[in-house]
């Protein structure tokens, strides 16, 4: 798919981290860019800085997630591109000195991590169905999902971010095959250790042990690599049903 002025665009998570990257690659495309996330006043500041619109979404909620669209469809027409980046992550151990980890917790962390992302798949899958194909392959649009590489080798106090990114994983390849009649193409990135909020909010001394264990380059990825691989997914048909790390090689120790 190339991409430009005729596209438009759907991210999630869109505010910062991976998704504002993704929010400013597309856009300078030309791409007709809309983000959902549920910071309003960093969305609309990113969304003005682009040129994009800005939608205020709660991922897990599939009503907001209908109103998103909508709102983003009357501006923008039907999306072709689909980004899922939002996402939280707060720790907890299974068992912690009050008991057992909080089920309210896990439950907010897979409704926003993994629900969410089924959420904008599957709404926006139902609106790229109805396109025209843009290619003789039939291609009609692609979703593009954020996986983590927690999902192979989450850490100790990882059980919900890991089990929902799990999640994300695991859907990819039957959410693939359900949509290729259809000529969307479903593919998951699964970051490592990236430079973002989630990492910034670290001490200092938890980023330089991090880094520590990694291969090369010896350093937390950019944003903006992340961004760039998510451009390629939209521009290389091949691609489709996998789940691609993104990671410098590094494989997370238990701590």
């Amino acid at each position: 798919m190339e991409l430009n002025e005729n596209i438009a665009a759907v991210v999630t998570g869109g505010a910062s981290g991976l998704g504002e990257a993704t929010v400013r690659a597309l856009a300078a495309t030309g791409a007709r860019v809309s983000l959902f996330d549920w910071d309003a006043g960093r969305g609309a500041q990113v969304a003005n800085e682009v040129g994009a619109l800005y939608h205020q979404v709660d991922v897990g909620d599939p009503a907001s997630v209908a109103e998103g669209f909508t709102a983003a469809r009357s501006a923008n027409g039907q999306e072709r591109v689909l980004v899922c980046c939002a996402g939280i992550a707060p720790a907890e151990r299974t068992v912690t000195r009050a008991g057992a980890h909080d089920p309210a917790v896990f439950e907010r962390v897979v409704r926003v991590n993994l629900l969410g992302v089924f959420n904008c798949a599957s709404q926006a899958a139902a609106g790229m169905a109805g396109l025209a194909p843009l290619s003789d392959d039939g291609d009609r649009g692609v979703i593009i999902n954020t996986a983590s590489i927690a999902a192979y080798e989450g850490q100790i106090g990882q059980t919900a971010y890991a089990a929902s990114k799990a999640g994300v994983a695991g859907l990819t390849l039957p959410m693939a095959r359900d949509l290729a009649r259809h000529g969307i193409r479903v593919v998951a990135i699964a970051p490592g250790l990236f430079m973002t909020p989630m990492i910034e909010g670290m001490s200092q001394e938890i980023q330089d042990a991090l880094v520590e264990k990694m291969e090369y380059p010896a350093r937390p990825g950019r944003p903006r690599e992340f961004a760039a691989l998510a451009l390629h997914v939209c521009a290389n048909p091949m691609l489709n049903g996998e789940v691609i790390r993104l990671d410098g090689a590094y494989r997370m120790p238990p701590s």
